[in-house]
């Protein structure tokens, strides 16, 4: 079984901050995954409107996107905690990042084919890298240093993920959703000209295969192994699904990517509605980076206020803050219903970076199996979209909106009992 990696001071050591900087360079390169990651998988609201109109979609069938990319964590997050554990974090992320170009250069024949199913297809493999790519990376962000400030550094490091998220929706609207002409009939739609995702991702995929040869190049510290503070309790039969906060953290987790991405994803086409405000495709992508841009603000505070505040308190009170955005927008209309909408990406900013160390503390030597089980939860960001889109299609997306806030009051409940540390008996 896997033993516990620690950043723990050796038991002669006096502080545990001696350790401290021979971790600043590993922390600086892992970011740069962060903020990669993060494009790629904004980009995925620019596709969904792109390809909705590009094959004549409903709700429901333009958000097989998400179910196809946030379905791989569902079935490659435990096979790649394994992996990780048996590779290694660093060999993990490498791995990860030679999958997820794969599937970024798989555009390129989709695009030529214009096959919906290749798009898919491609996107599963893009996710299957990425999926490998967070299993690896999380852990390693949040025991790279003292146990105390895991939640604030992997705040930082997801503040450069929202950086990547903010400029997709800019970089995509200009370069793909400004090809999408006004379109009245299925004979206009054919006439798209759909190799204009070609290179954006062909551009990805050799970003990818880039930053995977840098990072070869650095030299990341490995993890102290600390199987003596395994707990007595740990040893027999208990594993990883036997404590009670991290299951309800997959919960947490499951329910704070699908109110996101739901949203996110919808955006275009919600700014688009005549009583939000009409936009047309490209002006509402440009508005969808707001979103992204304020989980990227609020990461950034986040990461100081997380030393100054309870991470599971600041977690509810942001929970608590969406639900209000979210009610609000669904009863007005105009600058008002658009402006408090994208103000939920603030609120989004720290769930991540806090229920996934809230759901991984005391886990001992099962952290590796531990995180596979939160990031399977990630397909929350292909269900529950789905779902959303179902409620769209036979009720509009005003009623739909309402699905977020189930999730968003779930997160409170969370922050504020769900995250308790309990083990239970083992079966």
């Amino acid at each position: 079984m896997a033993t516990l990696p620690s950043v723990t001071a050796p038991a002669h050591s006096t502080t545990a901050e001696t350790t401290t900087p021979r971790y600043t360079t590993a922390l600086s390169a892992v970011t740069t995954l962060f903020f990669l990651w993060g494009f790629i998988t904004c980009l995925n609201d620019i596709l969904i409107p792109y390809l909705k109109a590009i094959f004549q979609l409903n709700y429901a069938q333009a958000n097989l996107i998400n179910l196809c990319f946030f379905g791989a964590y569902f079935l490659m997050s435990i096979p790649a905690g394994k992996l990780v554990a048996r590779l290694g974090y660093k060999r993990g992320m490498l791995l990860g990042f030679g999958v997820a170009a794969v599937g970024a250069f798989l555009f390129y024949p989709a695009a030529a084919q214009r096959v919906y199913g290749l798009f898919l297809g491609a996107l599963f493999v893009l996710a299957s890298g990425i999926t490998l790519l967070q299993v690896a990376a999380n852990p390693y962000v949040a025991i790279l240093g003292p146990a105390r400030s895991a939640s604030a550094r992997l705040t930082l490091t997801q503040a450069f993920n929202s950086l990547g998220t903010t400029l997709a929706p800019l970089l995509g609207s200009a370069l793909i959703l400004s090809r999408l002409p006004k379109l009245s009939n299925a004979t206009s739609a054919a006439a798209i000209d759909v190799t204009a995702v070609q290179i954006p991702y062909l551009v990805i995929g050799a970003a990818l295969l880039l930053i995977s040869l840098m990072l070869s190049q650095v030299n990341l510290p490995q993890i102290e192994l600390a199987t003596e503070q395994v707990a007595d309790v740990e040893a027999g039969s208990v594993r990883a699904w036997h404590y009670r906060h991290l299951v309800l953290g997959v919960v947490a987790i499951f329910t704070y990517v699908g109110a996101e991405v739901a949203i996110g994803s919808h955006l275009v086409n919600y700014l688009a509605l005549p009583d939000v405000l009409g936009l047309n495709p490209e002006a509402a992508g440009n508005r969808v980076a707001y979103y992204w841009g304020g989980a990227m603000v609020g990461r950034f505070v986040g990461a100081y206020l997380l030393n100054k505040i309870s991470p599971a308190k600041l977690l509810a009170f942001n929970a608590v803050a969406a639900v209000v955005l979210v009610l609000i927008s669904i009863s007005t209309s105009g600058e008002v219903a658009m402006w408090s909408l994208l103000a939920v990406g603030l609120m989004n900013s720290i769930m991540w970076p806090v229920i996934f160390p809230l759901a991984l503390a005391g886990l001992g030597r099962h952290t590796e199996e531990g995180s596979g089980l939160l990031c399977t939860a990630v397909v929350g960001g292909a269900l529950v979209p789905m779902l959303f889109g179902v409620i769209a299609d036979h009720s509009g997306l005003r009623l739909a909106l309402l699905l977020p806030v189930a999730c968003y009051a779930y997160i409170m409940w969370y922050g504020l009992r769900g995250s308790r540390r309990a083990v239970v008996a083992a079966a």
